[in-house]
């Protein structure tokens, strides 16, 4: 006759011992560590199909800026607009009405999360600058000449886009356009 404290009693499971040396160990560890921060990685990184139009930020709408934008807008897709003149901002509004406005390029890349890529055709003396915040931020960077003013800026950029790992171009008026490369081959 069983007794009702025969239902607790714990069943005994005979484990085989098996030996894990420290290099299975370490090898084991390293693997799953590893696949957890590459699924982490691949969770959090904004990863865009080629196929996928881009989100631009323009910084400077007109003049040149306005130039850069039109061409833009007809294969990506225009999210965020600054510009200090109220009136050509205003324009550029018309022109995308889904985009959101700033007044400060600052506060646009700070604010401007989804946006993959920044065009800078401000007064030339705001260029780098302008780049490097965008850089710092993760956005790919196009800005027309001139990029810099001094060699040590133009190193700076450079060491800032390697070091974010995002696409940059100075523009060069016509230099950058299909004509040119079909010219160049």
């Amino acid at each position: 006759m069983s007794s009702s404290n025969d239902k607790f009693k714990p069943t005994r499971i005979e484990l085989t011992q098996r030996s894990l040396s420290r290099r299975q160990f370490l090898y084991t560890t390293a693997l799953a560590a590893s696949s957890l921060a590459v699924g982490t990685y691949v969770a959090r990184a904004k990863i865009k199909s080629p196929n996928e139009t881009l989100d631009i930020a323009i910084i400077g709408t007109n003049g040149k800026g306005s130039v850069d934008s039109q061409a833009l807008a007809r294969s990506e897709n225009i999210v965020a607009l600054c510009d200090v003149d109220a009136n050509a901002l205003a324009e550029a509004k018309q022109r995308w009405p889904g985009a959101k406005t700033y007044r400060d390029y600052r506060e646009m890349i700070e604010k401007e999360k989804t946006a993959d890529a920044v065009t800078v055709s401000i007064p030339d003396f705001q260029h780098a600058p302008a780049a490097m915040q965008a850089i710092k931020a993760g956005k790919g960077v196009y800005c027309q000449k001139p990029l810099t003013h001094t060699v040590s800026e133009a190193r700076a950029l450079t060491l800032a886009a390697r070091e974010y790992k995002v696409p940059t171009q100075m523009g060069n008026q016509g230099h950058a356009s299909n004509d040119i490369r079909q010219l160049c081959e």
